[in-house]
């Protein structure tokens, strides 16, 4: 009898253990901490994977491409969204059968089923962010469509908008195969400046660094990050972000609900 009890605490915990690692949890990835893998033809760095509040799945890596490459194919995912920003170089984004060629700060928001690829068009290497979600709500490949489906956004298009406390890029605010609602800009903070008092919101949000040095308060907790890291927090946790640095930063934000 002990042992039966025994193993089904063994059994429990184990269980939890295997839960928690699935779960995304409030964190800071820093870029330098990274492990790349080399591949034929690019190099990958694994951000995170695994289920959040909001989403059944939720995974996010970095790619460097070699001048004149594609890391493969193109191709479609059924039950996945992608967002693809890109971090350095020049790339050719295409979605079905439509190319575009951008380079920094620039994006890809592509519906799932839509076949895409990309390559480095550049004469240096070229190195992006792909994060891909599927919602926990059933797919509507209608409200996507109404909502203007895939699309590419080249930076230097993108007007700025001054701030008291620096400026402001809007992408994007709207409906995707996946979810009712994602929204994302890029936030410019001058030095010293705090985005805004620590605060929740039950949408999960992701923090990508662009430039400068930050503290990103999650919690109780302060997390130190550069160019290239992400910040990822979990829905109704208290944050806010600082310049800690000696010139301006920038980041994008991008939250999404179900």
């Amino acid at each position: 009898m002990k042992w039966s009890i025994l193993l089904a605490c063994l059994s429990t915990v184990t269980s939890l253990s295997a839960q928690t690692k699935d779960t995304v949890l409030s964190n800071v990835y820093h870029w330098n901490e990274l492990k790349p893998v080399k591949k034929e033809t690019s190099v990958t760095r694994q951000i995170l994977e695994g289920k959040t509040v909001a989403l059944n799945y939720f995974e996010s890596h970095a790619t460097t491409l070699e001048p004149g490459k594609a890391p493969h194919p193109p191709h479609t995912h059924k039950d996945q969204d992608e967002l693809v920003i890109v971090k350095e170089g020049q790339v050719k984004i295409t979605i079905n059968g439509v190319s575009k060629t951008v380079g920094p700060g620039s994006i890809a928001l592509i519906m799932s089923g839509d076949a895409h690829g990309i390559e480095n068009t550049g004469k240096t290497q070229a190195a992006y962010y792909i994060f891909k979600y599927g919602g926990k709500l059933p797919m509507d490949t209608v409200r996507a469509k109404q909502a203007g489906g895939s699309l590419v956004l080249n930076f230097p298009d993108l007007k700025a908008s001054n701030t008291a406390k620096g400026y402001r890029r809007d992408y994007f605010n709207r409906a995707t195969v996946q979810v009712p609602q994602i929204e994302m800009h890029t936030t410019a903070l001058n030095v010293g400046e705090i985005s805004h008092p620590p605060h929740t919101h039950v949408q999960e949000e992701a923090i990508l660094v662009i430039r400068g040095n930050v503290e990103m308060q999650i919690g109780d907790n302060f997390y130190k990050g550069t160019a290239g890291d992400l910040y990822f927090i979990t829905s109704n946790t208290p944050h806010n972000l600082k310049n800690t640095g000696k010139e301006q930063c920038e980041y994008f934000a991008f939250q999404w609900r179900n």
